[in-house]
């Protein structure tokens, strides 16, 4: 077992695959094979690629390599960052907050095998105004208490989007994704600019109700937020100063 929590692979040959294994997932070969793949989405940092396993229907991550990069820096970042999404991941599960069931993590092909959860975005149930008042407070209620338990666990997801929360269709539960960006802190600066970031992705969405320059919407989950944090005084206090900056910047363009 390593610093991370994670199970490692028994020592092998130089030339076998480096893989990191999750409890109940099968080792898969380390040469990620795209043709068994289609292609869902690609950012930056990562290629999505959707499929089925044995598990079921699955998500695959893979990271990239940037070429302005020198080699070996990156290599060690692409590791790092993968290494940060899963323990993130994992963390946020222990911490009590939904995310996609990790099945393998493969440290050469650069690749994290999840699970596809089969859902909708809250972006898309916001756009199409397919939930009804209480499902969608309910659902709002959800997200304030999701943040809520990340930060107060030394967790910043560092992307929160209505893109990167899922309802999930089974059982209709909040399920978080895409780590990428997360990290460890207790800062309060970090919690309050996490919980910008999901303000500037409500106010920029469709579907929404304004009132007085904010979002509704929004409104409930900080609300929601406060009640479920242990450390919301400081959090919130210096998320009133993230705001501010940022409509300040907004007016001088």
């Amino acid at each position: 077992m390593d610093a991370s929590g994670l199970a490692v692979a028994a020592a092998a040959p130089a030339t076998a695959p480096q893989t990191t294994a999750i409890p109940a997932a099968r080792q898969q070969p380390s040469q990620f094979d795209s043709s068994r793949f289609k292609l869902h989405s690609q950012g930056a940092e990562a290629r999505v690629w959707e499929g089925s396993l044995h598990a079921g229907p699955i998500i695959v991550k893979q990271r990239f390599s940037k070429q302005y990069r020198h080699p070996l820096l990156d290599a060690k970042l692409t590791v790092s960052r993968l290494k940060q999404e899963v323990r993130s991941m994992m963390r946020a599960r222990k911490l009590g907050v939904r995310t996609p069931v990790l099945h393998l993590v493969d440290h050469v092909a650069s690749c994290i095998y999840m699970e596809r959860v089969e859902g909708h975005s809250i972006k898309a149930l916001l756009q199409q105004r397919s939930l009804a008042e209480a499902d969608l407070d309910t659902l709002l209620l959800s997200v304030g208490r999701a943040i809520a338990k990340l930060h107060d666990g030394g967790l910043v997801h560092g992307d929160l989007t209505t893109s990167n929360m899922m309802l999930r269709q089974a059982d209709q539960q909040l399920v978080l994704i895409d780590f990428g960006l997360s990290y460890n802190t207790t800062i309060p600066e970090d919690k309050a600019v996490d919980l910008y970031v999901l303000e500037r992705a409500f106010a920029s969405g469709r579907g929404l109700i304004m009132a007085a320059g904010t979002c509704l919407q929004f409104d409930k989950i900080l609300e929601s937020y406060r009640r479920a944090s242990k450390y919301w005084s400081g959090t919130l206090n210096r998320f009133a100063e993230v705001r501010m900056r940022g409509r300040k910047r907004a007016m001088v363009g």
